[in-house]
């Protein structure tokens, strides 16, 4: 069995005006709301379960559920006054029950094929940069593990927005994100930095990605080039 958790409870304040009435994940691209590919995606390679946290606007998801069986939605009261830790924290009792992929919401997965790889260990996914970035990137070790997920970097991967966590590590990555949140009042991190601090005890592999087949949004122009990019009906393409 496994599950996914798909983080939507942020406001997405770098795309206003245009989220003051929607929330980022249910901004179209290429004629379909960007969460609705990564549901297809995970739907494709047979994921049962999918729980999409929400927060901000939450009662626009409330049609995700009645279109697709597999999906259940989490709450998290803590969106607007924490960062995306807590939407994982909300989500730690989930965790626990089975391996799966966390995803971010603001991914336009132009290739739901993606999602049915074959991961024999826990890994985020990357595409690979040869310039130098100052987003989220993934460094590997000599070995081809995760020695660091942070921001700046250059021939690197690139965070991808998804990651894929084995059971054993799901269940310690939760208990890992309980323990950030209620103990150590750390609700500022993103969840990503909780996973950095601690891959002495995480061991991560990355599966890369290509470029074309995934898109992050985070801004208007890159919600515009999203969609001068794909043509309207291009998700199903793979399906």
């Amino acid at each position: 069995m496994e599950i996914a958790i798909v983080m939507a409870a942020g406001m997405g304040t770098r795309l206003r005006p245009v989220t003051e009435a929607t929330p980022k994940p249910l901004l179209q691209v290429a004629g379909s709301p960007m969460i609705e590919t990564i549901i297809r995606g995970l739907l494709y390679r047979g994921v049962e379960t999918i729980y999409i946290v929400t927060g901000y606007l939450k009662e626009q998801f409330a049609y995700l559920p009645r279109k697709y069986k597999a999906v259940t939605l989490l709450h998290n009261p803590d969106f607007s006054c924490a960062n995306n830790i807590s939407s994982l924290y909300y989500a730690c009792d989930v965790m626990n029950q089975a391996e799966g992929f966390i995803c971010e919401a603001d991914l336009y997965v132009a290739d739901g094929r993606i999602f049915a790889a074959k991961l024999q260990e826990s890994c985020y996914f990357g595409t690979w940069l040869e310039a130098a970035t100052d987003d989220w990137v993934l460094d590997l070790d000599a070995d081809g593990y995760i020695a660091r997920i942070g921001r700046g970097g250059c021939r690197c991967f690139a965070m991808a927005g998804i990651s894929y966590f084995k059971r054993a590590e799901m269940q310690r990555l939760a208990e890992l994100i309980r323990r950030a949140y209620e103990e150590d009042g750390q609700t500022a991190l993103f969840w990503d930095e909780v996973v950095n601090q601690n891959l002495s005890q995480l061991k991560l592999r990355v599966h890369s990605v290509q470029k074309e087949q995934i898109v992050e949004v985070d801004t208007v122009e890159e919600w515009q080039q999203a969609n001068a990019a794909f043509s309207r009906g291009a998700i199903n393409e793979w399906m």
